[in-house]
C-alpha cells in the first residue's frame, strides 16, 4: 500500500511461515503514483520498479525459489525476500533517476508503465506535458551503462476510421491528450504501449519504431451525448489480457456520469505493421465507484464501492453471457453493530465470544482499539490471540471498575455497566475494522486462477461457490434468469430446484434469531434435529403475520416433483462417495504434506472457507428439514406430486438430519483453535509410526 512518499510492502506465503516480511520505503519528498509500484519476475531475482512524481527506482529482491533455501529456521519457517533490504544502496545512480523537468510530468496524469525489457532493462512509461509519452530506460543492473529518455510523439500516425485505415498527422499538443490510464505488451524485442487518453481515444506505440500504430476512438462503441463528448475522460481504466492461443485482449472501462460500460477488443495485426481493434463485447453497469477491474481471456472482474460504504465484487463472462448478466461474489459483511446478552448470560463472555470469534475482527482493529481505549498509555503490538484476549479483558474491566463510584448497585444495573462498556469498546473495534477493510485493488492470478481482494489491512481470498451455495445466496431477481433457470440438464428439474430454493428463502428469512438458536442448541446436545425442526415450524406458523407460508404453500404448488427435488439438492450437499482405492495415491504420498498450506495465512484461508461453506449449508439444511416437516404436516397429494410415498417423505428426512449435524460439526470445528503438539507426545507418536514403517518424506518409493 501507498500513502503520500511511503510505500508499505508485505510477503505473504501460504505454504510456510516467512521472517521478517515487511517493510516500509520512505521516498522522502517524492510521492508515489497510484498504481505506480510494478513488480517483475525474472529468474533469480525480483525486481521492484517505483514511479513517484519526481523520480523512478529499481529494487533488485532475492527470488523465493533460489533464497535462504538452506537457511531454513524451522520447517515451518523461512526468511523472506525483504530480510536483507537494508543492505541495498538506494542511492546508487544505477538504481534511479531524477526526472527530467524538461518535459516533465504532465500535470494532470497520474498515469504509470514501467517493465522488464528481454535483455534486462527497466523502462518506465510516463505520460509527457508536451502531450504525448517519454520512456526512461535504465541499463541493466549489472552492466555499466547510461540512463536514456525517448519521448514517443504523435507526429507520424496510424489512425483507424470505419472507413478502413488512413495515414494522417496529429499532434498532441492539446490537454485531451494526456493519457490517464498505461498498459504495456511485451515483446521479444519491442513492447506496445498503450494509453488510453482524456479525449477517449486509445493509442498505441511501439517502443522499438518510437511510432504511434493507432488511434481508435472509442465513443464509437457506446451511447454518447454531447456532453460526454466534449467532457474529459478522467475516470475511464486500461487492462490488458494474454493468451498464446487467442492472443492480445484490452479490457477498456468507460465512465460516465451515473453508469458505466466495459469494452472488450481483440488486437489484431494486418498487413505492414497495421493493427486495429476487433470488438468482442461491450457490457453495461450501474455502480458508479469503480475501485478496480482485472480482465482474463475469458472473464471480467470488477470491484466497486457503493453509497452504503459497502463492497461490490461481480465477475462476467464476456463472450458466453448474451443477457449481460453479471455474476454476485458473496463478499464478508462487516461484523454486526448490536449484541445480544441475555438475561443469564455474562456480558464479558459473550463480547469476548463476539470479538474474538475467528475472521469476525482483524489482530489489527483490535490492536489498534487496544490502543485508543487505554488512551495510550500502552503500546500493544504483536500479540498473539490469547494474549490479546488478556490485554482486552483487563483493559475494559480496569476502565469498568474505575468508573463504579457506588459501593452498593443491583445486579441489573451492575450488568448494564458492563455491557455498556464492552459495547463501547465493540465499536471502537468496528470502526477500526471498518476502515481495514477499505478495498484496494483486485488481484486476479491467470495461472492459478486464484481471485484476491487487497484490503487497507489485509487480502480476502475468495473462494468458488458450489451450485447450491449459489442459488440460496442469489437474489430473487436474478435467481429468475433463464441462465440459472437451466443448471440441470432436464429444464423440468431445473425450475424444480430454483422453486424449492426459493421455498428455502422464505423459511430462512422468516426465522427470528431467538427462534434459530432452538437448532443451534438441538444440534450441540446432540438432540434430534427433526423435533427442533417441528418446533420452529410450529412457532413460524403461530406467528404468521406475513402470510409467509401461503407464500411457500403457493411457490410449492409450481414445484412438479417436491420429493426428487428435495433428494437432487441432497445429493448436491452430501460429500459421501465411494473412494476408488485402485487410483488412491500411495499412503506415503498423502503423508508427504507438511509443508502444503503450512502458514498461518493459509490455515486462516482454509478453515475459515470451511467455515463459510459449512455455514451455508448448515442453514439450507436446517430450512430443508423444517420444509419436509411441513410438507408431512400438510400430507396434501396434490402439493407432493400425485402418489409420492410417506416413507420416500422420511428417508429424505432422515437423510437430511445426519447431513445438518455434520455440517454443524465442521463449522464447530473450523472455528476452533488448535495448539502444538507437545514434544513428549510426537515422539510417542512418531515411535508408533517408525514401528508401522511410515514415514513422512520427500522420495516417494513404489507402491508395494
Amino acid at each position: 500500500t501507498t500513502s503520500g512518499d511511503t510505500l508499505e510492502l508485505v510477503e505473504e506465503s501460504l505454504d510456510t511461515e516467512l521472517l521478517n516480511n515487511a517493510v516500509r520505503l520512505h521516498i522522502q519528498g517524492c510521492p508515489l503514483l497510484p498504481g505506480g509500484v510494478h513488480l517483475c519476475e525474472v529468474q533469480n531475482h525480483l525486481v521492484l520498479l517505483l514511479v513517484t512524481v519526481q523520480s523512478v527506482h529499481r529494487i533488485l529482491l532475492p527470488h523465493p525459489a533460489y533464497a535462504y533455501r538452506g537457511d531454513l529456521i524451522t520447517e515451518s519457517q523461512m526468511q523472506s525476500v525483504f530480510t536483507d533490504i537494508g543492505k541495498i544502496n538506494f542511492r546508487d545512480p544505477s538504481s534511479y533517476y531524477l526526472i527530467p523537468s524538461v518535459p516533465g510530468l504532465a500535470a494532470n496524469s497520474v498515469a504509470s508503465a514501467a517493465w522488464l525489457s528481454s535483455d534486462g532493462e527497466a523502462l518506465f512509461a510516463l505520460p509527457s506535458a508536451a502531450g504525448g509519452i517519454f520512456v526512461i530506460k535504465l541499463p541493466p543492473h549489472d552492466v555499466p551503462g547510461v540512463v536514456s529518455v525517448v519521448e514517443l510523439k504523435q507526429s507520424s500516425v496510424v489512425q483507424r476510421f470505419l472507413t478502413g485505415w488512413m495515414p494522417t498527422a496529429i499532434r498532441g499538443d492539446g490537454p485531451s491528450d494526456v493519457p490517464i490510464s498505461l498498459a504495456v505488451h511485451c515483446l521479444d524485442h519491442d513492447a506496445f504501449l498503450f494509453a488510453l487518453c482524456q479525449d477517449h481515444k486509445l493509442r498505441m506505440w511501439s517502443y522499438k519504431d518510437q511510432m504511434c500504430l493507432m488511434v481508435a476512438d472509442l465513443l464509437e462503441f457506446m451511447p454518447v451525448s454531447r456532453d460526454l463528448r466534449l467532457a474529459a475522460g478522467t475516470g475511464h481504466r486500461l487492462r490488458l489480457a494474454f493468451s498464446q492461443s487467442l492472443g492480445l485482449y484490452l479490457g477498456v472501462y468507460m465512465h460516465a456520469p451515473k453508469r458505466g460500460q466495459f469494452c472488450v477488443f481483440q488486437l489484431v495485426s494486418t498487413e505492414s505493421n497495421r493493427y486495429s481493434l476487433d470488438h468482442i463485447s461491450s457490457l453495461f453497469s450501474s455502480q458508479e465507484t469503480l475501485i478496480d477491474f482485472a480482465l482474463t481471456s475469458a472473464e471480467i472482474w470488477a470491484l466497486w464501492h457503493n453509497e452504503e460504504n459497502q463492497t461490490i465484487v461481480k465477475y462476467i463472462n464476456f463472450e458466453q453471457n448474451v443477457a449481460g448478466q453479471w455474476n454476485q461474489v458473496f463478499v464478508q459483511p462487516l461484523p454486526e453493530e448490536e449484541v445480544t446478552v441475555r438475561h443469564d448470560q455474562d456480558p464479558r463472555e459473550t463480547y469476548l465470544e463476539y470479538l474474538f470469534t475467528p475472521g469476525r475482527f482483524s489482530n489489527a482493529a483490535i490492536q489498534k482499539a487496544l490502543q485508543i481505549f487505554s488512551q495510550g498509555t500502552e503500546r500493544h503490538t504483536d500479540l498473539t490471540w490469547d494474549e490479546l484476549k488478556k490485554e482486552v479483558t483487563l483493559a475494559v474491566e480496569n476502565e469498568f471498575q474505575g468508573s463504579v463510584t457506588e459501593y452498593e448497585c443491583s445486579p441489573e444495573e451492575f450488568c448494564q455497566l458492563q455491557v455498556d462498556f464492552w459495547s463501547k469498546f465493540c465499536a471502537c473495534c468496528l470502526q477500526y475494522q471498518e476502515a481495514l477493510s477499505r478495498p484496494l485493488a483486485l488481484l486476479l492470478n491467470p495461472y492459478t486462477n486464484m481471485v484476491c481482494l487487497l484490503k487497507k489491512g489485509f487480502v480476502s481470498f475468495l473462494v468458488p461457490c458450489s451450485l447450491v451455495d449459489h442459488l440460496y445466496l442469489l437474489s430473487n431477481e436474478h435467481l429468475l434468469t433463464e441462465e440459472d433457470a437451466a443448471i440441470f440438464d432436464d429444464l423440468e428439474m431445473s425450475r424444480d430446484v430454483v422453486c424449492l430454493v426459493q421455498c428455502l428463502r422464505l423459511i430462512g428469512e422468516s426465522i427470528p434469531m431467538e427462534i434459530a438458536f432452538m437448532m443451534e442448541m438441538a444440534c450441540s446436545r446432540l438432540q434430534p434435529p427433526e423435533k427442533a425442526a417441528e418446533q420452529i415450524l410450529g412457532d413460524l406458523i403461530a406467528n404468521d403475520t406475513e402470510n409467509v407460508m401461503e407464500d411457500i404453500h403457493s411457490k410449492l404448488q409450481e414445484i412438479r416433483n417436491p420429493i426428487h427435488a428435495i433428494g437432487v439438492l441432497i445429493r448436491e450437499m452430501d460429500y459421501e462417495t465411494d473412494t476408488d482405492m485402485e487410483r488412491a495415491h500411495p499412503l506415503n504420498m498423502r503423508l508427504n504434506l507438511t509443508q502444503l498450506y503450512g502458514s498461518s495465512t493459509a490455515v486462516s484461508v482454509v478453515c475459515w472457507g470451511v467455515c463459510k461453506i459449512a455455514t451455508i449449508r448448515f442453514q439450507i439444511c436446517r430450512d430443508l428439514l423444517i420444509l419436509q416437516q411441513l410438507l408431512l404436516r400438510l400430507g396434501d397429494p396434490m402439493v407432493l406430486g400425485g402418489g409420492q410415498l410417506f416413507q420416500s417423505q422420511q428417508d429424505l428426512l432422515h437423510r437430511t438430519s445426519p447431513l445438518l449435524l455434520s455440517y454443524y460439526l465442521i463449522r464447530w470445528a473450523s472455528q476452533c483453535p488448535a495448539s502444538d503438539i507437545p514434544i513428549d507426545t510426537l515422539e510417542s507418536n512418531l515411535q508408533h509410526l517408525s514401528v508401522l514403517e511410515l514415514a513422512d518424506t520427500t522420495v516417494l518409493t513404489p507402491h508395494k
